[in-house]
């Protein structure tokens, strides 16, 4: 009966090898992405005909992708240089958008003042002549997982390695690797021998080649059925790959374990993390504690079991003298050692909330979304403005903290995000204050909702220049009395005051909102309507609730930074709005696609309403409350906004099709004592 099964599980598994080993046959190994993995790129970046070298920052680009700047005309893939009439990529292979794009060498012709005029290739034959993108960067790997919180993996090469570093590796889980094939027949037997006693599956007897297709491609439940597939799918990796490929892969997907709540995979990583120092430095001692460890990493954990992690490893360390590849003499040296660790506590880099934004749009927008094992998710984050962003909001928050004693040590946070008005992409998204650990396990860019203040006004005036009701629309010459006023609402009065309590007479609309007057725009939104200006915010994006008091013409409502970011977005495209998106494009690791998205808009108001007010927010920069977002350069439109009490202080606006939404106050709602220039806007001029 158990041959049976076992001849089923073997065609079972032939069957797999047709179906899910394709990717994996194609290609660097260490690129490929297994059954079981997931691997989240940012979004490529596109270089375009006209662009400033210096502006798009390509450099810092190239090295945070790991290319390496050379002093001439680059060899060998991974490899730039930057001479005085041509910026010379030596890109590597790669997949994107569905294409695979081999390595390629690549000339950015400049002019004298440092702009791209053309693309040539190795033989400097013009290339993309009759296009603006001349060159796309692959996207960085952002994250490979979407449910556990992992520390970056840091990849180690065996020609970085000494033996003493990797050889205990193979002593602990396969000492014959380089000798016999994808199966160890001997494992083999003495495996089904130990199953066969036992009556169930209790030992693998799997090499190091079946173990890296179970972490990468396989269900972790021991049946003979998955057993037979690891066989099957072992042996045609090994056709393709040679064994020192094969190990490389191997230490740098293993897993080794969390330490406070971080999982760490590879053998570069949890050096760094167990023993704070690089693979390729670690002592035989520190070398066979880790390869101990893959066995049972919780079990063996040398933060809370370090008894039994050292007798593994002394075990270790006995079947390297027994191998010959250490000395008796060296043996009893590491056997002296603890196990204790001397920790580097991992720190993920990974954007959590934008990522946990990833998987909610996918839930919501693709069927089986909830399964995304297996699958390389293309996403639309823009690495540096992702970095500028935390960089902005971490200095931000400690500005604030330096300067206001009572905020040290408060719930002080911060949102940011960061939207192109003229597709509906994510480029940036800051949930909490990065310096803390938990900084971002509350996404304030989607839950938070708080009172926008003045940040609001704009937005009402999207109705006042379009239809204003039934009435004849404004202008930004249209005057306005800013006078006293007194409105009954549900039985009581309500005396709008203007943040100075004082009143400046007829103003026209347009320095009413350079300077942020309240009297004037509460007028406003009765005079065109307060439901048809309600329903011209909700069409912009803003969720407003059924009647909300007048009071909403203030921003005394509720709303999340995206949905203020989104409804801004109105007014950089030309009255369009676009659903904010931050996946391009899922596939299977066989290239099949599973997801893409194109983006949805609709017409908001006609064109001519958003320059109005677009021109409105110039001004507003240029002369009025939220001058200090002036950026030097760039024609910056921004509106700050500060809610009742000081409890929320808001900066959002943008620069050309880049609209960008930042929020500052505390999580409990207590008074922030400062308003949107004071605390938003220095946020936003970092960024």
């Amino acid at each position: 009966m158990a041959g049976v099964r076992w001849s089923a599980a073997l065609l079972i598994g032939a069957g797999l090898l047709v179906t899910a080993f394709p990717a994996v046959l194609a290609g660097r190994l260490d690129q490929q992405i297994g059954r079981s993995e997931v691997r989240v790129y940012s979004s490529p970046f596109s270089v375009l005909r006209g662009a400033d070298l210096e502006a798009m920052d390509l450099p810092r680009r190239l090295d945070r992708l790991g290319y390496r700047r050379v002093h001439q005309r680059p060899a060998a893939s991974g490899e730039y240089f930057w001479g005085r009439q041509t910026f010379w990529i030596f890109q590597r292979a790669h997949r994107s958008a569905g294409r695979d794009h081999p390595a390629r060498l690549t000339g950015l012709e400049l002019d004298p003042s440092g702009r791209v005029v053309a693309a040539i290739d190795s033989r400097r034959s013009l290339i993309s002549r009759h296009r603006d993108v001349l060159l796309e960067l692959e996207g960085e790997v952002l994250a490979e997982s979407l449910d556990e919180l992992r520390a970056p993996r840091e990849p180690v090469t065996l020609a970085q390695l000494p033996e003493s570093v990797w050889r205990p590796v193979l002593a602990a889980e396969d000492a014959r690797f380089f000798e016999h094939g994808a199966l160890d027949t001997r494992s083999l037997a003495r495996a089904a021998l130990a199953n066969l006693r036992a009556g169930r599956v209790v030992q693998g007897g799997s090499t190091i080649t079946q173990q890296l297709v179970k972490n990468r491609d396989l269900s972790p439940r021991r049946t003979l059925t998955r057993k037979a597939s690891e066989a099957v799918l072992a042996l045609a990796l090994e056709s393709e790959y040679d064994k020192r490929e094969i190990l490389e892969a191997y230490l740098n997907s293993v897993y080794f374990g969390q330490v406070e709540g971080v999982a760490i995979y590879g053998l570069g990583r949890a050096a760094r993390t167990f023993f704070s120092r690089p693979a390729a430095d670690l002592s035989l001692a520190e070398a066979a504690a880790l390869a101990a460890l893959i066995q049972a990493p919780n079990r063996l954990s040398p933060v809370r079991h370090p008894e039994a992690l050292r007798k593994r490893r002394d075990w270790v360390l006995g079947r390297m003298e027994e191998l010959g590849w250490a000395s008796a003499s060296q043996v009893s040296a590491a056997r002296q050692r603890g196990v204790e660790p001397h920790l580097t506590r991992p720190r993920s880099t990974a954007p959590r909330a934008f990522l946990r934004f990833v998987r909610d749009f996918l839930a919501e927008h693709r069927r089986g979304g909830h399964r995304w094992a297996g699958s390389r998710i293309e996403t639309t984050l823009d690495p540096l403005a992702q970095a500028a962003a935390v960089e902005a909001v971490a200095q931000g928050l400690e500005r604030l903290e330096r300067s206001r004693r009572s905020l040290a040590g408060s719930d002080l946070s911060a949102a940011l995000v960061s939207l192109d008005a003229s597709s509906g992409r994510v480029l940036a998204w800051v949930g909490g204050d990065p310096r803390r650990r938990d900084g971002e396990l509350f996404d304030r860019v989607r839950q938070a909702r708080r009172q926008p203040g003045s940040a609001i006004k704009p937005l009402l005036l999207l109705e006042a220049f379009e239809d204003c009701g039934d009435r004849r629309p404004l202008t930004l010459a249209s005057r306005i009395a800013d006078e006293p006023l007194v409105m009954e609402v549900d039985g009581q009065l309500w005396r709008p005051k203007n943040f100075d309590h004082r009143f400046h007479g007829v103003v026209s609309l347009r320095r009413a909102l350079r300077e942020s007057y309240n009297v004037p725009f509460v007028r406003i939104a009765r005079w065109c309507g307060l439901e048809a200006t309600a329903r011209r915010l909700r069409r912009a994006g803003l969720d407003l609730g059924q009647a909300p008091p007048p009071s909403f013409s203030l921003g005394a409502v509720e709303v999340a930074p995206l949905e203020l970011a989104s409804a801004y977005q109105v007014i950089a495209a030309g009255g369009r709005r676009r659903d904010p998106f931050p996946v391009f494009r899922v596939e299977r690791s066989g290239g099949k696609k599973v997801f893409g998205w194109r983006g949805r808009s609709r017409r908001v108001v006609t064109a001519s309403t958003a320059w109005l007010v677009h021109t409105a927010l110039l001004d507003a920069v240029e002369r009025g409350t939220a001058r200090g977002a002036a950026l030097e350069g760039l024609p910056a439109a921004a509106k700050t906004g500060t809610s009742s009490d000081l409890r929320d202080a808001w900066l959002v606006g943008h620069v050309g099709r880049v609209v960008t939404a930042v929020w500052v106050g505390r999580d409990r709602g207590e008074s922030l004592g400062l308003t949107g220039a004071q605390a938003a806007v220095p946020i936003w001029k970092a960024y």
